[in-house]
């Protein structure tokens, strides 16, 4: 499932290719996605003119005149697809004045369409209660140590959790406690004042360093105008069980990076440089 680097990437490719500009028509294909789609979507998109975009976590709003925004989640195979001929399993276009097209395409229908007043974006049942930005200013050392006190739960399940910091998901949770050296079966609430401030800023850094690269490509992920992103080349530890990790000298001194299950999801670490 894209994460906040990957949904980032794409809102920056849609904006660059739409803002400003007028929808000709939108055409709703398939409604029945994830969630059903408001069957109203295209007559209050069509004629509208696309103000701008905003991530939250890994959702994206696209926000257009009349005071509505689109509400739009990849799911686990989404792609937004700009100026493409039509796929199979496309349940969504756009077609702009200038010619412009997009199309959302969705072969295992885990994605979202929904329609929320842009004023009232982050009451919306997807979003409310969800935790601070992980890049923004609201998300700290402090705030992820309140969330972090008294924790028997693994380290690496807090960071999945939406409530706590919204986006990371879980190829850059292994990533970030990698940088950070820190075990991702330590119970949060036994991670140092030390190590806390260290996780706070290998998150920055690595999901700083995915955004650049474009986003991570794991099987349909593509960017919107169909490049792949590259920042799987710069991974870690995550896809690399059996192989030394780059702090150790080779297999002679390490173990080896392991690949474990929690909650149901591959965890990647290093036993030896993440305690």
């Amino acid at each position: 499932m894209p994460e906040l680097p990957e949904v980032e990437t794409v809102m920056r490719g849609l904006a660059r290719a739409l803002e400003g500009k007028k929808i000709a028509q939108a055409t709703l294909h398939r409604g029945d996605i994830r969630f059903r789609v408001p069957p109203e979507l295209p007559g209050r998109l069509s004629g509208a003119t696309v103000l701008g975009f905003r991530r939250r976590g890994k959702f994206l709003l696209m926000r257009v005149s009349g005071g509505v925004s689109v509400l739009i989640h990849l799911g686990m195979s989404g792609r937004m697809l700009i100026d493409r001929a039509p796929e199979k399993h496309e349940h969504f276009t756009l077609l702009m004045t200038d010619g412009t097209r997009v199309g959302f395409v969705d072969p295992r229908r885990f994605g979202v369409l929904d329609l929320v007043a842009t004023a009232a974006e982050d009451t919306h049942r997807l979003l409310a209660g969800m935790g601070p930005e992980p890049l923004g200013n609201e998300f700290s050392a402090s705030v992820l140590a309140a969330s972090c006190k008294d924790r028997r739960a693994p380290i690496k399940a807090v960071l999945l959790d939406q409530s706590v910091v919204a986006g990371i998901g879980n190829i850059y949770a292994s990533e970030a406690l990698f940088r950070a050296g820190i075990s991702p079966t330590r119970a949060a609430g036994k991670v140092s004042a030390r190590g806390i401030e260290a996780l706070t800023a290998a998150i920055k850094a690595t999901l700083r360093d995915a955004i650049e690269a474009g986003g991570s490509s794991l099987r349909d992920y593509v960017q919107p105008d169909g490049e792949l992103g590259y920042f799987q080349h710069k991974w870690k530890v995550y896809g690399r069980a059996g192989q030394a990790c780059e702090r150790c000298p080779g297999l002679d001194v390490c173990p080896g990076i392991k690949s474990i299950v929690q909650a149901n999801r591959t965890t990647y670490y290093c036993p030896r440089t993440q305690k």
